[in-house]
């Protein structure tokens, strides 16, 4: 691939402003300066540097992010920061979209990426793949209740019946579910269905993939995801 093309693809920016890095010798491979405007990439293993910062060549992005609390999962947040204040230019240059969304004040393992297909296989209704959610409820939570949410609850305005799985109370006030839809503020809701109330959310998981797998990733952290963490989020069944 033509040195220019790459550079662009990894949000380095447009194609002419990737022109005068390579005119300018800004950018080197494997320690060496390359200003040829034909000079063509390989871009096995490929690692390379702007301007002394270092980036390794990624055909797509995938990166786990422990958000925290008061962060929108919008471009254009109105009330709260935007998750993506987290990342900086070139990332966001790639067209960086969020894989599913987190409420501004749940907390827990968000994941993003410029892969479409990822996306999509990750939050098409039909895919129901499992996402774990810890929360605190605002009362203590009953063997009644926990029943309940296994059978299934109707949510207003939404179609069908909602049913969580592996429903289990960690403490007086603490419940942890699996959920396979994706529905606006959907464990939120269910929670009110059985007559108790979430104060606060946090997902520890999607698909096989929890933030134990990423060395418990401090919140406000983000890493790439490996080939096999990417697998392990696809997984549907929990």
């Amino acid at each position: 691939m033509l040195l220019e093309k790459m550079l662009q693809s990894q949000g380095l920016g447009s194609r002419k402003y990737c022109q005068q890095l390579i005119k300018s010798g800004a950018v080197q491979i494997h320690g060496e300066v390359v200003d040829n405007l034909k000079y063509k990439a390989d871009l096995k293993q490929l690692e390379f540097s702007v301007y002394g910062e270092s980036f390794e060549y990624r055909e797509k992005i995938y990166i786990a992010l422990n958000k925290p609390q008061g962060y929108e999962c919008s471009h254009q947040a109105t009330h709260h920061f935007s998750v993506f204040e987290l990342f900086d230019e070139v990332l966001m240059n790639r067209g960086l979209q969020c894989v599913g969304r987190l409420d501004q004040d749940t907390t827990g393992l968000l994941l993003l990426t410029d892969d479409g297909q990822f996306l999509q296989a990750l939050t098409h209704p039909k895919k129901h793949v499992a996402k774990v959610y810890q929360m605190h409820t605002a009362d203590p939570v009953t063997a009644a209740q926990i029943a309940q949410l296994e059978q299934g609850v109707e949510l207003r305005n939404e179609a069908g019946v909602f049913a969580a799985t592996d429903v289990q109370s960690l403490a007086e006030r603490q419940l942890q579910m699996t959920v396979h839809q994706g529905v606006y503020h959907q464990v939120k809701r269910m929670l009110a269905a059985v007559g108790n109330k979430v104060e606060q959310l946090h997902r520890a998981q999607v698909g096989q993939l929890s933030l134990s797998h990423l060395d418990n990733l401090p919140q406000g952290e983000w890493v790439y995801l490996s080939s096999e963490q990417i697998v392990l989020a696809k997984i549907r069944e929990n």
